[in-house]
């Protein structure tokens, strides 16, 4: 399906209850398996797709977590997007310290990544949304670059 059609046919965060993942020829990022783009997740692999769509797993839940965190930026994906490209631009200045600080130290992976495992972490947020982020937002990066490397995220 055509990338504008997604953006401006996507539901808002809060009507979306489970994401499909799709197979896209676009994606292709060496070291991710899966991107959540307005309310769809994104997959370089059929079977990684299948997978997703079977099984609630910790990578399906990374993504579900995404959505939830969308959820709590104003029920927005462009409010989403816009914070979370902002808080990459923030951890650029990381990028010779930390091999894709850029990816590990935004707030967002941050969350993701902490919570993947928890499969009843989504239930535990209720109605407001994953919202955890706004915690990792506020360290400096000094301090969530300490969180990742010694959480072991990203290594």
């Amino acid at each position: 399906m055509n990338l504008l059609k997604i953006i401006f046919r996507s539901p808002r965060p809060a009507a979306v209850n489970d994401m499909r993942a799709e197979v896209s020829r676009l994606w292709r990022r060496k070291g991710y398996t899966a991107m959540t783009v307005f309310g769809r997740i994104f997959t370089s692999e059929q079977a990684v797709a299948d997978h997703l769509n079977r099984r609630n797993d910790a990578l399906k839940n990374h993504e579900m977590i995404h959505l939830r965190q969308a959820q709590s930026t104003g029920n927005s994906w462009f409010r989403f997007y816009f914070l979370y490209f902002w808080h990459s631009l923030l951890a650029l200045r990381y990028w010779r310290k930390v091999k894709n600080a850029v990816y590990y130290l935004n707030p967002f992976e941050m969350e993701a990544y902490a919570h993947q495992h928890d499969l009843h972490y989504l239930d535990r947020c209720g109605d407001r949304g994953a919202s955890e982020w706004r915690t990792f937002a506020r360290m400096k990066l000094s301090q969530r670059k300490d969180f990742i490397e010694s959480h072991c995220i990203g290594q």
